[in-house]
């Protein structure tokens, strides 16, 4: 079955229709989009992705090392979860430019996760 045949796809869009963005990303997350891209639709939707950064759609965050002090200690304060390094880095990065909604269809773990500076993320869609 593909996203778009589920019953909420367009539902689940909405949100990211409304937002005037642009999206920020955080690198690991481009990484791993770009190979599920290339792995599950191929390389036109992989090169479709990244065009969206050179258009301002899309902003790559990169990782400081402060970044990667607290996505060990996400890792290891998710150990049993398991919390991953990519949704760590999101969490992360969004801790540092105090960013509190973050858009992900990932709602089990990004509810789950005590960010620093807020009680909870925001999730959409």
């Amino acid at each position: 079955m593909s996203d778009r045949d589920d019953d909420h796809y367009e539902d689940r869009l909405e949100p990211f229709d409304l937002y005037e963005g642009p999206f920020v990303v955080a690198q690991t997350v481009v990484t791993e989009t770009c190979w599920m891209l290339e792995d599950r639709l191929g390389p036109e939707y992989e090169a479709r992705f990244l065009e969206s950064f050179s258009r301002g759609e899309l902003v790559m965050e990169a990782l400081i090392a402060a970044d990667v002090e607290r996505i060990v200690d996400l890792v290891r304060q998710y150990g049993d979860f398991p919390l991953g390094t990519v949704d760590a880095s999101v969490v992360a990065i969004a801790e540092r430019l105090g960013v509190t909604q973050i858009a992900t269809l990932d709602r089990t773990h990004f509810s789950a996760v005590r960010p620093r500076h807020v009680e909870a993320f925001e999730l959409a869609p």
